[in-house]
């Protein structure tokens, strides 16, 4: 099927960025990066863990660093209205006879 990205995004991750960048955001917005770096470093999370963690206004914070490149938004995948769309570690091949897992190494 065709997979596209949709609806309001409520994932994001740090990206590698360069000091200019950093120097540049805003203060309120600096004082997030920091609580991310400490509590997520590279890895995947949702606005409502930011909510969770003491900063209620995040939507706004997060925008002004996903604009700077410094944080990367990751949308819902939809598919067809109805259907279930999953995002896995894995590329996996549903068969007949069972599942394949495609990029599992040797």
């Amino acid at each position: 099927g065709y997979v596209m990205n949709q609806g309001e995004c409520s994932h994001f991750m740090r990206a590698s960025v360069s000091d200019w960048q950093l120097n540049a955001l805003p203060k309120d917005s600096k004082k997030l990066l920091s609580f991310i770096d400490s509590r997520f470093d590279t890895l995947p999370f949702c606005g409502r863990w930011l909510h969770s963690g003491g900063f209620p206004r995040w939507q706004e914070q997060i925008k002004a660093l996903c604009n700077m490149g410094v944080v990367r938004m990751y949308p819902p995948l939809c598919d067809i209205q109805g259907c279930y769309t999953a995002q896995y570690e894995h590329t996996i091949l549903l068969k007949p006879s069972g599942k394949e897992v495609l990029t599992r190494g040797p």
